[in-house]
């Protein structure tokens, strides 16, 4: 974060900042939001001065583009060429929130997002880190399309793609899979050959809607 003393004033600037960005709106395409300023709203912060490093806690919303990430804490720092790097970690019992608009034609309306215990984001690599009980879920029109979980999901902003990391069971552990990744894909229109009975439908989304792995997130829909 930028530099700015006394700590009151960039508390006042960053909820300003926030209320500003929620009227504008979520217009912006998902390649636009690495060079939109990060506004983060929070019950308390801590400014380090020295390290450039801003540590936000209590119901804590960061809006950045069309980026809206949601969790109990976020430490957040800034590197001297602008670029912004923050770690979102969960209230005990719940689940860190992300959600970002993907790019697409006009009118589209596509959506990826993920809960996990931590949520690590870094604007230079163009990445984003779901670690722990992690979900992620592509949204078509307000619909889950499809839906992967495992125990750590890297989404690669810039490829708009992303990459699952399995584990192997801990030692003693009964828990049927272990660490395995599963994933729901649904086929596209059309995708059904001549004679063949259609795909099922995906589930309709709603609160009980929920991978293997229980979810208490933090993201309302």
């Amino acid at each position: 974060m930028p530099s700015v003393r006394p700590l009151r004033r960039l508390a006042c600037a960053a909820l300003a900042a926030f209320l500003a960005l929620g009227a504008a709106g979520l217009a912006q395409a998902e390649k636009a939001d690495r060079d939109k300023p990060m506004n983060i709203e929070a019950d308390s912060m801590r400014y380090d001065d020295l390290k450039q490093e801003s540590v936000f806690t209590g119901n804590v919303v960061v809006n950045k583009g069309t980026i809206v990430i949601r969790g109990a804490r976020i430490d957040v720092r800034q590197d001297p060429e602008g670029y912004q790097y923050g770690v979102v970690t969960a209230a005990p019992g719940k689940l860190a929130y992300y959600k970002q608009k993907r790019d697409g034609p006009p009118g589209s309306d596509e959506w990826v997002e993920g809960e996990s215990d931590v949520i690590e984001y870094d604007s230079r690599a163009d990445n984003v880190k779901f670690i722990r009980n992690a979900v992620m879920r592509r949204l078509v029109s307000g619909k889950i399309n499809d839906q992967t979980t495992g125990p750590l999901i890297v989404y690669d902003q810039s490829k708009d793609t992303f990459s699952v990391e399995g584990a192997p069971p801990a030692p003693g552990s009964t828990a049927a899979g272990g660490g395995r990744v599963r994933a729901i894909l649904t086929p596209q229109p059309g995708a059904n050959a001549p004679g063949q009975k259609p795909a099922a439908p995906a589930p309709a989304p709603g609160k009980g809607l929920r991978p293997s792995t229980t979810l208490g997130g933090e993201g309302g829909k």
